[in-house]
C-alpha cells in the first residue's frame, strides 16, 4: 500500500489551489483527478468572473471566502503573470420596480465588507455604457475577469514546484479508514490502494458520490444535491460593452449577464435549466440554440439594440447545488472530522460560484481544518 501525508482528490480550480497551499506546508501528498485534464469540468465552464461578494448573505461562507478570495486572487493574478482585468460591473435596473432590489444588493454589500458599490444614474449610465439603457444602475468597481485556464495552470505550476504528484485518469472508488487513516482506492489504468493522513474530497459535481463511497460516513454528512445547467450564447461582432452588465439576479441565479472576455470578446449567460440527471456523466452539455428565444427577451431589458440571430450557441456548464429548485441557495458546507466524526476527511460540497474566485480562500480554511497552515 502506498502513503501520502495529503491527498486532494479533484483537479478543478479548488483542487489545485487546496493543493498549492498544502504543497508548502507537508512533505509528500498527491492529487488525483478521474479525468485527462485538469479544470475540464464545472472550472472550465463559468463566466470567468473575479467576483466581490456582494449577493451573499452576512456571515455565510460564499460572502467570507468571496470577499478574502478576490483579494488573494488579484494578488495571485500580478505575481504569476495570469491574463485579468479589473474592468468593472454594472447591475442594471430595467425598470423602477427593480431600483430597491438594487439598494438591498448594496446594503448586503457593505454588511458583507464591500463598500466600493456607488449608484449610477440615468445620464452616468448613457455615458459609461451608451448600448444599455435602465432606470439606474449599481457600479461594482472592483469586479474583474481572469483567464480561468491560466489561472488553473499557475495553481498546478506553483503546486508542483513544491512536491506535488498529480494522477490523472485515476478515479476513486472506494473511501475507507484503516488504523484511523483515510484509505483510498482507484481504479483506471493501473488502480491502486493510497493511506494518507488527511484527504480532501474537493471534486465538484463527483463531491457527493464519493461521499456516498466513503465508508462509515454518517447519512446526515451524505448531501443531496441537484445540478442547474448554465447555458451561455456568444455575440457575433464586436462587443459594444467595456464591462460586464447584469441584471437584477433571478432565482437559482445572478440572471443572463454579459461578460467580456480577456480578449474582448462578449458572451451571454448563464441561464439556469434544472436537470434531471442524478450523475456527473448523465449531464449534457449540449447547448440548444431554441434557448436563445429567452437569452433576446432577457437581453433586451437592458440592451435594446441587440440584433436578430447575433446570439450563437457557446458553451454550458453546470453547477452542484445543495438547495432544490424553488428554495433559498444554499452555502459552501465544508465537513471536517467536528461536522462527520471520520479522522482526516474533509468534504466540500456546493462549491459552486463563487467558487473561483472564493478558491484560495476555501484553501486557507482547509489547511485550518486540517491543522496545517
Amino acid at each position: 500500500m502506498e502513503t501520502a501525508d495529503v491527498v486532494v482528490n479533484g483537479v478543478g480550480v479548488v483542487g489545485p489551489a487546496i493543493a498549492r497551499q498544502r504543497a508548502r506546508a507537508v512533505l509528500v501528498w498527491s492529487v488525483l483527478e478521474r479525468t485527462a485534464l485538469i479544470g475540464s469540468i464545472t472550472s472550465s465552464r463559468n463566466s470567468e468572473v473575479i467576483h466581490t461578494g456582494i449577493y451573499f448573505p452576512k456571515g455565510s461562507l460564499k460572502a467570507q471566502t468571496c470577499v478574502r478570495g478576490k483579494a488573494l486572487l488579484y494578488d495571485f493574478c500580478a505575481t504569476y503573470g495570469v491574463a485579468h482585468r479589473n474592468c468593472g460591473k454594472l447591475i442594471v435596473a430595467a425598470d423602477p420596480t427593480q431600483v430597491d432590489d438594487l439598494q438591498a444588493i448594496r446594503a448586503k454589500a457593505a454588511a458583507n465588507g464591500v463598500h466600493d458599490l456607488r449608484d449610477v444614474d440615468l445620464a452616468e449610465l448613457a455615458e459609461l455604457e451608451p448600448a444599455v439603457r435602465g432606470v439606474m444602475a449599481l457600479l461594482s468597481p472592483s469586479t474583474g475577469i481572469i483567464d480561468s485556464h491560466g489561472y488553473m495552470l499557475a495553481l498546478q505550476g506553483d503546486a508542483e514546484a513544491h512536491g506535488a504528484m498529480i494522477a490523472f485518469d485515476t478515479p476513486v472508488t472506494r473511501l475507507g479508514f484503516a488504523d484511523g487513516c483515510p484509505t483510498v482506492t482507484t481504479g483506471g489504468a493501473e488502480p491502486f490502494t493510497l493511506q494518507c493522513r488527511t484527504l480532501v474530497n474537493a471534486s465538484g459535481l463527483d463531491a457527493p458520490a464519493l461521499a456516498r463511497a466513503t465508508e462509515g460516513l454518517p447519512d446526515t454528512a451524505r448531501p443531496a444535491t441537484w445540478f442547474a445547467k448554465g447555458n451561455y450564447y456568444v455575440l457575433a461582432g464586436r462587443s459594444p460593452f467595456s464591462r460586464l452588465i447584469y441584471p437584477v439576479p433571478e432565482p437559482g441565479g445572478l440572471g443572463v449577464h454579459v461578460t467580456v472576455d480577456i480578449g474582448g470578446d462578449a458572451r451571454f449567460g448563464p441561464d439556469v435549466e434544472w436537470l434531471e440527471a442524478t450523475s456527473p456523466d448523465a449531464i449534457d452539455y449540449t447547448v440548444d440554440p431554441r434557448r436563445a428565444d429567452a437569452f433576446y427577451a432577457a437581453v433586451r431589458r437592458y440592451w435594446p439594440g441587440l440584433p436578430d440571430g447575433a446570439l450563437l450557441p457557446g458553451y454550458s456548464g453546470a453547477r452542484p447545488k445543495l438547495s432544490p429548485p424553488g428554495a433559498a441557495a444554499a452555502d459552501f458546507r465544508i465537513d471536517g472530522e467536528a461536522e462527520h466524526g471520520l479522522p482526516g476527511l474533509i468534504n466540500l460540497f456546493g462549491i459552486e460560484s463563487p467558487g473561483l474566485t472564493a478558491s484560495l480562500a476555501l484553501a486557507e480554511i482547509v489547511a485550518e481544518k486540517a491543522g496545517t497552515t
